[in-house]
This record gives structure tokens, sequence and C-alpha cells, in this order.
């Protein structure tokens, strides 16, 4: 069995991670409750984020997205 650690402080797995949140751990504050995951050097949150389904930072809408939106025609380039 291949043991990809997430959390090497408390020696967590993904596996041990996709275990607690199918318990119901599916928040990194509910995982650092559960096995203390992510809650000593702090190196592994982001990878524990990702595994939970979340991102670190909210994701930026495209400028096109951004400008289709808008009512106003672009101004052509001279």
């Amino acid at each position: 069995m291949n043991r990809v650690y997430v959390c090497s402080c408390f020696g967590i797995t993904e596996q041990q991670v996709k275990q607690h949140a199918d318990s119901g751990a599916c928040s990194p504050r509910k995982l650092a409750s559960a096995c203390k995951a992510g809650t000593d050097c702090g190196s592994c949150v982001k990878r524990i984020q990702a595994l939970l389904g979340r991102t670190a930072a909210p994701v930026a809408e495209p400028a096109t997205a951004r400008l289709a939106a808008t009512d106003e025609p672009m101004a052509e380039a001279a």
C-alpha cells in the first residue's frame, strides 16, 4: 500500500484525510479536531483544503466574463 503523507507532523495520510472527510470532517477545522492535521507547522493546510475540495482563495473571474456582463460596448483601439 502506497502511503502519501499529507501532514508530516502528525503522520496523517491522504487516505486518513479522506476517511475523516467521509465521517463528517468536511472542513479543515473539523479535520484538525478529528486528527490534529494542519495544527502544528501549517505546511499541509493547502493540501488538506485541496483534498477536501476547498481552495485557499476564491478563483478569480476571467476578464472576458466581466466584460460580457457589462452592457457598455468596448472602445475600439485607435
